[in-house]
């Protein structure tokens, strides 16, 4: 059974900073790109990172392009992405997925 769980989400100020955590089970984590998204109060899913399987690749959205970056530890099949300089407009629900399952989520909020 495929399971992802998110963890690292929480409530923060403007201009902090946040790491998600995903820890994938139930597959072979090495061989699957990764991607992270996120879906923001009455919006729909918006998937803003991704990264090959081998780690040495990846792409952001515009949104996030150059404040969020994506890693994994395929040793501890555990993708990553660190959140800076965070805004309230990257409030959401966060996700990862190995593209055919997701998991169920971690909230990030930020506000003062």
């Amino acid at each position: 059974e495929v399971q992802l769980v998110e963890s690292g989400g929480g409530l923060v100020q403007p201009g902090g900073s946040l790491r998600l955590s995903c820890v994938a089970s139930g597959f072979t984590f090495s061989r699957y790109y990764m991607k992270w998204g996120r879906q923001a109060p009455g919006k729909g899913l918006e998937w803003v990172s991704f990264i090959n399987a081998g780690g040495g690749g990846t792409t952001y959205a515009d949104s996030v392009k150059g404040r969020f970056t994506i890693s994994r530890d395929n040793a501890k099949n555990t993708l990553y992405l660190q959140m800076l300089s965070l805004q309230p407009e990257d409030t959401a629900v966060y996700y990862c997925s190995n593209g055919a399952e997701k998991g169920q989520g971690t909230q990030v909020t930020v506000s003062s």
